[in-house]
Parts: structure tokens; C-alpha cells; sequence
């Protein structure tokens, strides 16, 4: 852990999605670490993990939507992070199905706004984009998927995953800097303490 201080100390880290279960815990853990954090979201839920951590103590606080390419990339520009993680997002599968164009708009747009903004940062050294293990094809084989296991979905929310993993690699391939580290990190179910998200696993 020394180490990792070592490396994170007054780094400037830019998360969307802050106030997410996730982005909340990644906040609280970055500041822990004498990172200097910068989040960038919707406002929190009534209960949530980031009213109960205090974090808006800790770090700077931008509510606004990723949808907003003038906001988002205002608060970019002002801020110049080192680091980025990309976690805003509509997390939920059976929201997809009730709301799918917000889930695409959100999920593509959002992402897509991202990379368009960060693509020519010098000072940005590493963004990393969360998806999820729901953007593999899955014919319900019992089977570990690997990295380069083909893409697919059955629903609107991995579908617009599997269309941020490919939006991501095309900027990755044709259009980043080799300056920015781009990378895209699918996690599988996250389980913890302050997950009130609705349909999730515990709740």
C-alpha cells in the first residue's frame, strides 16, 4: 500500500460516475491514497454510498450529465487530470429494457464524448473505461470467457457496452495519442456494502 501511495499522491484523477456505488468506493479509496479527485456525475441518490462516506467533503464535485460534450469537456480542460476512469453510466439490465434509448444515449454518447474530448490531452497519461462481462456473446455454455471471446448481448444495456468496447478500440487503434494509456477494464457482479442500486444482487 506504501507503494501505491507512493504513486497516487497528488495525482489529479478525473471519475465519471462518482457518485455511484463503484465510482464512490473508487473516490473514497483515491483519496485514501493522497490522490487529488475530481468527479463528475449526477447528482447521488436520497441513499446512497456517497452521502454516507461524506465524500463531497474530500474531493471537487461536478454534477453534470456526460451527455453534455461542452460541460464535460469545460470541466476536462479546467482540470487537467493524470488519470481518468470512466464509470458514468446506466448500470442496470432490466432498466435497459424499460428506458433503452436512455441506456444507448448514455452509455454510447457518454462514452463517445469522452474519448472525442481526451483524445488529444497531453497532460492525461492513462483513461481507463469501465464496461461489463455482459458484452461477451453468451449462448449459455457454463464456460470462463477470455478477452478475446466475440462481442454480443441480448439486451439493450450490453449492447451499448458491447458498442463502448468497440467505440473505445477504434479510438485506441485510429485516433489516440500514444501519450494516453487507453484501456477498457469489464467487470463482472460488484458486491459491497452501500449497493442500493435497484435489481441489483442484494438489494
Amino acid at each position: 500500500m506504501k507503494k501505491n501511495k507512493k504513486f497516487w499522491k497528488n495525482k489529479k484523477v478525473f471519475i465519471t460516475g462518482h457518485t455511484g456505488f463503484k465510482g464512490s468506493w473508487l473516490a473514497k479509496l483515491l483519496i485514501y491514497l493522497d490522490a487529488k479527485v475530481i468527479g463528475y456525475s449526477l447528482r447521488e441518490e436520497k441513499k446512497s454510498l456517497y452521502k454516507e462516506l461524506h465524500l463531497h467533503k474530500n474531493l471537487i464535485n461536478i454534477y453534470a450529465n456526460v451527455k453534455d460534450y461542452e460541460k464535460l469537456k469545460f470541466e476536462i480542460n479546467k482540470h487537467k487530470p493524470d488519470i481518468l476512469f470512466h464509470l458514468a453510466a446506466q448500470p442496470l439490465v432490466l432498466e435497459s429494457y424499460r428506458n433503452p434509448f436512455e441506456t444507448f444515449e448514455t452509455n454510447i454518447m457518454g462514452t463517445l464524448n469522452l474519448l472525442e474530448i481526451i483524445k488529444n490531452k497531453k497532460n492525461i497519461k492513462n483513461a481507463i473505461i469501465i464496461t461489463t462481462d455482459k458484452c461477451y456473446k453468451n449462448d449459455n455454455k457454463n464456460k470462463k470467457f477470455k478477452e478475446t471471446d466475440e462481442l454480443g448481448g441480448k439486451d439493450p444495456y450490453s449492447w451499448s457496452k458491447v458498442c463502448a468496447e468497440l467505440i473505445t478500440n477504434q479510438y485506441r487503434e485510429h485516433f489516440q495519442k500514444a501519450n494516453i494509456t487507453l484501456c477498457t477494464v469489464r467487470s463482472g457482479n460488484v458486491i459491497g456494502p452501500g449497493d442500493y442500486g435497484k435489481d441489483r444482487i442484494i438489494p
